[in-house]
């Protein structure tokens, strides 16, 4: 989902259906050669990360690594949450090649980044945070769904495409305050399986409250999940 307000979308909207014109073998970002790599190793060494220090329920940047006044507060219903960077320029350019510029190859390459952060034998199944069907219809894809295809590729892991589906069509999160976004997620989401004691990997973009997530975890939760751990290309941080 994104962050960024409407006018800025939109203009980057048009340069990530710019980049999807750029010759094979050039970075996304640069436009030099990358010996066939979506981002050159110049680029990925200047790629905002995450802080070492973060709250281990949420990723939220935190003083010591403890847990954040949040988590505590209401504990979420996912587990923890594994995060590959901070969404930040120009990690904000590569999603919106993904999710606005069609460039799948970036899925690809997200998810061989994440699964250097996992550990496959901690995990029973992959499930993608499902869009609903007439977003699905109008993207053409799910940019979540293509991650974690990538992640299951690489992890050996099967995927479950099928069985955690969003029902009810909601906002779109980034146009509404983060006191709402609950509220607007809240009963979205239907589970057609039982999971019980699964431990089960859920993948999305990019998390900014968590409140899609958290509510998508606590689908799974009911059915039986014995963990539900989130990764995400990129988080958005408060600090």
């Amino acid at each position: 989902m994104s962050i960024l307000p409407q006018p800025l979308r939109q203009a980057l909207k048009h340069v990530a259906q710019g980049l999807s014109n750029a010759l094979p073998g050039s970075c996304l970002l640069c436009g030099e050669n990358s010996a066939s790599r979506v981002i050159c190793a110049d680029c990925l060494a200047e790629l905002p990360g995450m802080p070492p220090q973060c709250c281990p329920s949420c990723a939220e940047q935190t003083s010591y690594g403890e847990r954040c006044g949040a988590c505590l507060h209401k504990a979420p219903h996912f587990d923890k949450v594994i995060a590959g960077f901070r969404y930040d320029f120009p990690v904000d350019r590569i999603i919106h090649s993904l999710k606005y510029g069609h460039q799948l190859s970036v899925a690809e390459w997200f998810g061989e980044r994440l699964s250097t952060q996992l550990t496959a034998s901690d995990h029973d199944l992959i499930i993608p945070l499902p869009l609903h069907p007439a977003r699905l219809l109008e993207r053409g894809f799910n940019q979540s769904m293509e991650i974690a295809r990538a992640l299951g590729k690489v992890l050996d892991r099967p995927v479950d495409y099928h069985h955690l589906q969003r029902t009810r069509a909601t906002r779109p999160q980034a146009d509404l305050p983060h006191k709402e976004r609950h509220k607007n997620v809240a009963g979205a989401f239907e589970c057609s399986k039982d999971y019980t004691g699964q431990r089960i990997l859920l993948v999305d973009d990019v998390m900014t409250t968590g409140a899609t997530l958290n509510e998508s975890a606590r689908i799974l939760k009911i059915h039986g999940a014995g963990t539900v751990s989130v990764v995400v290309a990129a988080r958005t941080l408060k600090h």
